[in-house]
């Protein structure tokens, strides 16, 4: 075998870069005073996205907004997102190539058009589903409980094969009670039987989600690698949550923001 020693070379070949957005490349002001972010005067702030008024609702902070360009212009940039459709238009940001939505649920090909075969997929293993989620949502909303008074459902749907169905829940508080989300969380395998055997529940911060076991960024981004992107390419990625975890993993090499729910997970791992 013969023995290959590095030499530089000027046809270099784009990485893939597969991020995740909220609280990776930018969030709220009221995060970015939580964590003291540097680089976030208010005079330095760029805004990422925007609210259903169009006023702005999330910002980068210099260096953030220095990380994505620097993205944007070294590698091919794919988002793996919780938003949805909806949500995904209102980030003000430059994305061209493919796109992972509402947790994995729906990717986008670099036209901005949903990929067939992965809405079918998705289409044959929601719909089973539909009526163990409306049950979920009616269970929800009659759960007696003070704490859980102020709690914000949203179902979240999308189109599959010319039928509207539902994705998942998402509950938020109104008060950002997290301890009120994670008394849900433990209450909901009991609400419907075989709870755990379809779906999952995910917490971060002010956010829950009621998952299928069937949408995970995590499947999006194997089906993305194992049809359709480039073999020989390298891959790494970014994300701040631990539900970001199964898909960075996918890829040759993965880190994290110096804040959010993974890297508190890890300092804990090593305390």
């Amino acid at each position: 075998m013969n023995t290959l020693f590095f030499q530089p070379s000027v046809d270099v070949i784009k990485p893939y870069a597969l991020m995740d957005l909220d609280d990776t490349l930018f969030q709220t002001q009221r995060k970015i005073d939580a964590w003291n972010l540097p680089t976030a005067e208010p005079d330095n702030l760029v805004c990422a996205t925007v609210n259903k008024q169009g006023e702005p609702l999330s910002f980068m902070s210099q260096r953030q907004a220095s990380f994505f360009n620097w993205l944007l212009a070294s590698t091919e940039l794919i988002v793996v997102t919780a938003r949805d459709t909806a949500e995904i238009k209102r980030v003000e940001l430059p994305f061209n190539s493919w796109q992972v939505l509402t947790h994995g649920a729906v990717i986008l090909t670099p036209n901005s058009t949903p990929l067939d075969a992965w809405q079918q997929h998705i289409f044959t293993k929601l719909l089973p589903l539909q009526d163990k989620l409306i049950q979920l949502t009616e269970l929800i909303a009659n759960i007696d409980n003070t704490a859980q008074s102020d709690l914000l459902f949203t179902p979240h749907r999308d189109n599959f094969n010319w039928s509207e169905l539902t994705i998942y829940l998402a509950v938020k508080h109104a008060q950002k009670d997290h301890q009120a989300l994670e008394l849900l969380a433990k209450q909901l395998p009991t609400l419907i039987p075989d709870f755990d055997t379809h779906f999952y529940v995910h917490v971060n911060a002010n956010n829950l989600a009621i998952l299928p076991h069937a949408i995970h960024k995590q499947h999006a981004v194997q089906f993305l690698l194992d049809h359709h992107l480039d073999q020989e390419r390298p891959s790494f990625g970014f994300g701040d949550s631990l539900a970001d975890l199964p898909f960075l993993q996918l890829l040759d090499w993965y880190g994290m923001p110096n804040r959010g729910q993974l890297h508190s997970q890890l300092k804990t791992w090593h305390t």
